[in-house]
């Protein structure tokens, strides 16, 4: 009697083999993607740019900006958005906790980036106007996002966990918004980079 092959998924319930193998190998090619972009970034700024400094090389400096933007918008949030994804067959708790512990991870990479580029503008003489540009305008919009996600995330899924029973719905319908502008927020963190490294290409022409 034949076996119907079916194996746990990422997404919560049962696939088959094909289906399974072709899942990994997204994930396996989405790993690669996450941390060949972040690689390539450090090479590209340790050959072409000498490497990183804080204010007393003001342009070196500057290239913590979009290594670090890289690490915390792309590496970072592209992991932890695969997490539930990886993990199902895990703990839930645990799931979430490593969930939580990459965009606590990224919050600093921002913070620092976001330093480095206003002192580069700022210390400069005469100082380089701040905000002015698609990418920047682009920048706020993702980082206005991502602090409304995590906001909205960790009270609704870890907050309101203090009356569980009673907010059960509110978070179950709370889910599918908090993906959906997960989705849009790294979307838009890839159009950010994408238009920050033109630009800083188009200034070193």
């Amino acid at each position: 009697m034949g076996r119907n092959h079916q194996v746990y998924g990422g997404g919560g319930g049962t696939m088959s083999r094909g289906w399974s193998c072709l899942f990994y190998l997204l994930v396996f090619l989405t790993e690669i993607l996450l941390f060949g972009v972040l690689i390539l970034s450090l090479v590209w700024v340790y050959l072409f740019k000498d490497g990183f400094a804080w204010r007393d090389d003001i342009q070196r400096q500057f290239n913590l900006h979009p290594v670090l933007m890289i690490t915390g918008f792309i590496f970072l949030m592209g992991n932890a958005m695969l997490v539930y994804r990886l993990f199902r067959c895990c703990n839930k708790l645990a799931s979430k906790l490593l969930h939580t512990f990459l965009y606590l991870l990224a919050v600093p990479c921002i913070v620092v980036a976001m330093i480095a580029v206003f002192d580069n503008h700022n210390l400069r003489e005469p100082p380089i106007p701040n905000l002015y540009s698609l990418h920047s305008w682009l920048g706020l919009i993702t980082m206005g996002l991502f602090g409304l996600q995590f906001v909205v995330g960790f009270f609704s899924f870890w907050i309101l966990l203090c009356c569980e029973q009673g907010t059960s719905s509110f978070r179950s319908n709370m889910l599918p918004i908090h993906s959906t502008f997960g989705i849009i927020t790294f979307m838009l963190a890839i159009a950010t980079s994408l238009t920050g490294y033109t630009e800083k290409a188009f200034f070193d022409l």
